[in-house]
């Protein structure tokens, strides 16, 4: 059943407009999942200017999990990789004590694409928020999937349903991206407590009640499965995962300590987190401390 249903709100990152659902203020987490933007769809023509790009910036405490359906983003960090994402592709990147890192769209420069895609953030558990930072990209020959009774599915991280995806995480997840025909029908995971229903395109049923459509998420109830009725062709990410305990969040950094932020924020301000190898001659101010700071999410 659904416990609550979150609309995305959009936010314009400088250049394109992202559609917002993670965190929100009747529900800031699901499982570890405590970040969820849908970038696109947006059709980038080619000479898109270079104030449409993430510049570089900083993360702790978590990992980021970019996953495109369409499109390509390059990708530069403070650990010397460079990575060009494509879709069914995994670019998972474990921030730790501290990494930077830019997304640019250079091929979109050169030649024009569509993007479309999710970024979530994935809060690491109490006692691995501070480990070394690392970096993972996945090809989709490491992500099972399936076919079956109109659903074509991928696991793109975790562990469900007897399936494990090629991503090292952190804490018990699954994260699923599901293709589904009109009429066609898809229990969701119970192997973990939080779980969570997002369409990306398309319309729903949960349990045979309320429509669910583009850009909504249904947050569903602990402890029973529900089943997910397209009423016309859809792609739905379905996420979950225990939970990890109270976080707090400001701008690019989380963590279970506040006073951990306020060093990474003093970090970042004085210059002393090391800009990615090949992206370092611009970088992301950090905003406007907010008053007071915002509460723990849990």
């Amino acid at each position: 059943m659904i416990e609550l249903v979150i609309d995305q709100r959009r936010k314009d990152l400088g250049g394109f407009e992202v559609g917002r659902v993670l965190p929100y203020a009747k529900r800031r987490m699901v499982g570890p999942f405590v970040f969820f933007d849908h970038m696109g769809p947006v059709d980038m023509p080619a000479g898109i200017p270079k104030t449409v790009d993430v510049r570089p910036h900083p993360h702790i405490g978590i990992s980021t999990l970019t996953y495109l359906f369409d499109g390509e983003i390059t990708h530069r960090d403070s650990l010397g990789v460079q990575q060009d994402i494509r879709p069914a592709e995994v670019n998972w990147m474990t921030a730790g004590s501290g990494v930077t890192h830019s997304e640019r769209f250079e091929r979109a420069r050169m030649e024009g694409l569509r993007l479309e895609g999710i970024q979530a953030w994935v809060a690491l558990p109490n006692g691995q928020e501070e480990i070394d930072p690392s970096f993972q990209h996945v090809v989709p020959g490491d992500l099972p999937t399936w076919i079956e009774n109109g659903v074509k599915g991928r696991l793109v991280a975790g562990e469900t349903m007897g399936m494990k995806a090629g991503v090292s995480t952190f804490s018990p997840l699954h994260y699923l991206h599901l293709e589904l025909e009109p009429g066609a029908r898809f229990q969701t995971p119970t192997d973990h407590s939080e779980s969570a229903v997002y369409v990306v395109q398309g319309l729903v049923e949960i349990d045979d009640g309320r429509p669910l459509g583009h850009g909504q998420m249904a947050v569903l109830s602990k402890g029973s499965p529900s089943v997910i009725h397209a009423l016309q062709p859809t792609t739905v990410m379905v996420l979950g995962g225990e939970p990890v305990g109270e976080r707090f969040i400001e701008w690019n950094f989380v963590s279970s300590s506040q006073d951990r932020i306020e060093q990474a924020k003093a970090d970042w301000r004085a210059g002393r987190m090391k800009l990615p190898d090949m992206d370092d001659q611009e970088f992301i101010p950090l905003p406007p401390d907010r008053t007071p700071p915002p509460p723990p999410m849990s």
